[in-house]
């Protein structure tokens, strides 16, 4: 691994919870990671631990097998050959693009220096650029110019704390996959900081899921939203709910049943002693449920939420259970309508049956 950090804390004065708590990850060289969470959840906080900006109380940091933190071992920031993204650009407006990004390269003989902005600035689309000042440009384009800045030094790491927030959404994911490009085209190991989680599922190899200072799972997108590690990770990632199902054994076939039916013949189906008595929480995921106008099982229309292709209907079964459901646009139903739906999922992902 690239980076490597090892039961990291990370404690403040005066509070009663470390902001990190015992974080374990690695990355590949040439791999982006990406933290997610609700605000406050500590990842900006690690993202700053690993630039060395700030002190962790416990744990190990190390970046190409060197150990840059831990009980011993402080390299400071500036030594770490770690170049930096936030999200309010930081770019100086008194000089052009091209001396923006030549600001960590001043060291360089000039024809070299200038080579080198050239190449960066080929690499996020804003060649001929140079002589432009940051306010002519718009938003999108800021953005490019500060990870330009950021990739010229050359850095072996490079940490991007939530740099597309200030940008409307459909120009953050766009800008989200031009980014993962442009850093996969410059070889570049980088973690990145977001709430967002298409902005994390467009850019990220690995992703973390933090909530209260704990890294609760760090995998690749599909394991995260297909095998969650915990209910929180189950809850955090796209959309669903959790409903009370019974794991059974019958004529040597495994059985779930649940609110809206049984499911027969699903891969990856805990056994039914995985749990006491077979009772359990299944995740059902909008995504798992099919509008069928012949199934026995009704539900009613509460919410309805238009997504252009697609409906996200919210709906609430006859025991008072509710559940959501992607349903193509064209079957527009209306609020307080009942509709059939049917179970259609590939995966099973259970929990502990919670009181």
């Amino acid at each position: 691994m690239f980076l490597e950090v090892s039961q990291l804390t990370v404690s403040y004065p005066g509070r009663s919870r470390p902001a990190v708590r015992d974080v374990s990850l690695g990355l590949r060289a040439g791999d982006i990671g990406v933290l997610i969470g609700p605000s406050g959840c500590g990842k900006t906080t690690l993202l700053r631990a690993v630039a060395g900006l700030e002190m962790p109380s416990a744990g190990s940091i190390s970046l190409s097998k060197h150990i840059v933190s831990d009980a011993h071992t402080r390299v400071p920031a500036e030594q770490r050959r770690i170049g930096m993204v936030f999200q309010d650009y930081a770019l100086f407006p008194h000089l052009d693009v091209g001396r923006n990004v030549a600001f960590g390269i001043a060291h360089l003989p000039v024809a070299e220096r200038a080579a080198r902005v050239a190449e960066v600035l080929q690499w996020v689309g804003l060649e001929g650029s140079d002589k432009h000042y940051p306010h002519a440009l718009s938003g999108g384009q800021q953005q490019r110019v500060a990870l330009a800045r950021a990739l010229a030094p050359k850095p072996q790491l490079l940490l991007l704390d939530e740099p597309f927030s200030n940008l409307d959404v459909d120009l953050r994911e766009r800008l989200a996959h031009e980014v993962r490009g442009i850093l996969k085209a410059a070889g570049a190991t980088a973690l990145f900081v977001t709430h967002d989680q298409l902005e994390a599922f467009a850019i990220g190899d690995m992703i973390g899921i933090m909530h209260e200072g704990q890294l609760h799972q760090w995998d690749d997108a599909y394991t995260l939203y297909h095998r969650p590690a915990t209910r929180f990770v189950a809850n955090f990632i796209g959309h669903g709910v959790f409903a009370p199902a019974h794991i059974l054994e019958r004529h040597g076939e495994v059985v779930v049943e649940t609110p809206l039916g049984e499911l027969r013949g699903v891969a990856e189906c805990p056994l039914p002693n995985a749990f006491p008595h077979g009772e359990c929480d299944i995740l059902l995921r909008a995504d798992d449920i099919v509008h069928d106008d012949a199934a026995p099982v009704k539900a009613e229309i509460t919410r309805k939420a238009f997504r252009g292709s697609e409906f996200l209907y919210t709906l609430r079964l006859a025991s008072g259970l509710t559940v959501m459901a992607h349903v193509p646009s064209h079957h527009d139903h209306s609020l307080g309508e009942w509709i059939g739906i049917r179970p259609q999922v590939d995966h099973v992902v259970t929990f502990r049956r919670e009181a």
